[in-house]
């Protein structure tokens, strides 16, 4: 059992070594997510190795723990990796040549047909003890590899540029800001807001949640009027009454429709944002401003740019 043992370490070893290098490779070569060959803390590859723990468990789970359902499976990789690598030197042999091509291709050429055979065995005898996994997964895998390819090239294709950068003259674009309340974070968005445009939107949504209250009265002494005297013009503070309680929806088509009676400006959309100071109070939050990003990027369009003005909370309690 001892020796056993040994063995599945080193074999799970080599996997968790090995697997998260090959990802590396496949994703310098565009056939993978760029993230796989960023390397964590630990200074590994930690995409691959996490990627590699779940299909693992996963594995273990559809053939109930049982690893001797897995030997086909190895099998299969096996004689498929034996068939294509010499397959591949068949293919070398015939695009280099040279006095030695003959006799190199002929070995390796039986080789892959050794093997292909054995493949086809394989799948056939064992298709139903679970080869019929790899005869599916396989097949996803390699169009999941030319899906991910493609996309890259034609990201690559589509934000290539080799023009000088131009100066023209632009429209100043408008600029919403959604309040709920007179705070710091609004403070902070209108007075980031006044700074990139004259057409100020301060967006406030009505609902019938009580704890808002209407910004109108306190609007001229908060706003209106010290604008004014910094010769800025003043932010225009827009009403919309939300029957059912949404909040995202009126904000959206606002958004929308100022795009579309605008065709020749961008609308700058700040997203005032609090910040905590530890991870775990996130869920304290209703992080509304991550879904407002979201929802804005989606349907906003490439003339709506979203902006996050974040605002940092200070520790209430430094540590000594």
């Amino acid at each position: 059992m001892a020796s056993i043992v040994a063995v599945l370490a080193l074999s799970a070893n080599t996997s968790f070594a090995d697997f998260p290098r090959l990802c590396r490779v496949l994703a310098n070569d565009r056939y993978l997510p760029d993230t796989f060959a960023l390397r964590g803390r630990r200074l590994v590859f930690s995409y691959g190795v996490i990627i590699l723990a779940l299909l693992s468990g996963l594995l273990l789970i559809i053939f109930g723990g049982v690893t001797d359902r897995l030997i086909p499976l190895f099998a299969i990789g096996a004689f498929l990796a034996f068939t294509v690598s010499q397959a591949g030197m068949v293919a070398h042999w015939r695009k280099v040549g040279g006095a030695a091509k003959r006799r190199s291709l002929w070995i390796n050429a039986v080789g892959a047909i050794a093997t292909g055979v054995t493949l086809v065995v394989v799948v056939v005898s064992k298709f139903s003890e679970g080869a019929w996994l790899a005869v599916l997964v396989i097949p996803a895998t390699v169009f999941t590899f030319s899906r991910v390819k493609r996309h890259y090239a034609d990201v690559a294709a589509q934000v290539a540029d080799e023009q000088p950068l131009e100066h023209v003259e632009t429209v100043p674009p408008i600029v919403v800001v959604p309040v709920q309340s007179w705070n710091k974070l609004t403070r902070r968005g209108l007075r980031f807001a006044v700074q990139l445009s004259q057409e100020v939107h301060a967006l406030h949504i009505l609902t019938q949640d009580t704890t808002i209250c209407e910004l109108t009265p306190m609007w001229e002494e908060l706003v209106s009027g010290p604008a004014r005297d910094a010769g800025i013009p003043p932010p225009r503070l827009v009403l919309l009454k939300s029957t059912y309680r949404q909040f995202f929806m009126p904000l959206i088509e606002y958004v929308e429709k100022l795009r579309d009676d605008n065709p020749d400006r961008d609308i700058v959309v700040i997203v005032p944002d609090l910040v905590v100071r530890h991870w775990y109070q996130a869920v304290l939050h209703n992080n509304r401003g991550t879904l407002l990003r979201s929802l804005l990027r989606l349907r906003g369009g490439p003339r709506v740019v979203v902006v996050n003005v974040p605002y940092y909370l200070k520790d209430p309690h430094p540590t000594k």
